[in-house]
């Protein structure tokens, strides 16, 4: 697998590269549908559109036993973010992810103008979640979770932000001071591959 990241011993440490307002026509990166496009991992030098850098996490942080590798691949034309690994529940673990930062310059991401997310996915057909932390999660078991499955072809998944679940938390998601968003494989032991080749804020 070309271009990968072994999450267990190269993460730690990991340095998030200048952050980058992306300019077009005067105002951040759209789609054509008017959706604010989070990364379609078209940048050569593996930074997001954003300007931040996806980094891996495994449970062996707090003493768990999953592993995982991420990175950045291509097949016929068509760009993507891989994470496989096996989740392990040994040793109180659960989990698997990569995780980006929506931190610009110190500021949390304002995405209270949008409804959703929308993210273009291929796995080996198992469940997945999308994390959401912001300015509340001052613990790092409290987020946002809402779970998606990864099918064997290409598809979108939508989800709503009135879809996603506070974990450790009382308050109602913020989604108007978001820091990161993350891909989770979690909960149960099984072996993960999920891809995503494009991540996006979606609105009314």
């Amino acid at each position: 697998m070309p271009n990968t990241t072994d999450i267990n011993h190269r993460h730690r440490g990991r340095r998030l590269g200048p952050l980058v307002m992306i300019l077009l026509a005067g105002g951040l990166i759209m789609s054509d549908n008017g959706a604010f496009i989070i990364d379609d991992f078209s940048l050569e030098s593996g930074m997001s559109l954003l300007g931040t850098r996806w980094v891996g996490f495994t449970d062996q942080v707090m003493g768990g036993v999953s592993s995982a590798r991420y990175g950045v691949m291509e097949e016929e034309g068509r760009r993507f973010l891989r994470l496989q690994g096996r989740v392990s529940l040994e040793n109180n673990g659960g989990f698997v992810q990569v995780a980006l930062s929506l931190v610009n310059d110190g500021r949390v991401f304002d995405a209270s103008a949008y409804t959703g997310i929308r993210l273009r996915v291929r796995g080996n057909g198992e469940g997945y979640y999308i994390h959401l932390r912001t300015r509340d999660c001052l613990l790092p078991w409290q987020y946002y979770a809402a779970p998606f499955t990864a099918g064997l072809e290409w598809r979108d998944v939508v989800i709503p932000f009135n879809a996603f679940t506070a974990a450790s938390l009382r308050r109602g998601l913020d989604t108007s001071a978001l820091t990161r968003i993350a891909v989770v494989g979690a909960k149960r032991e099984f072996e993960a591959d999920v891809a995503m080749a494009r991540l996006e804020f979606v609105g009314r």
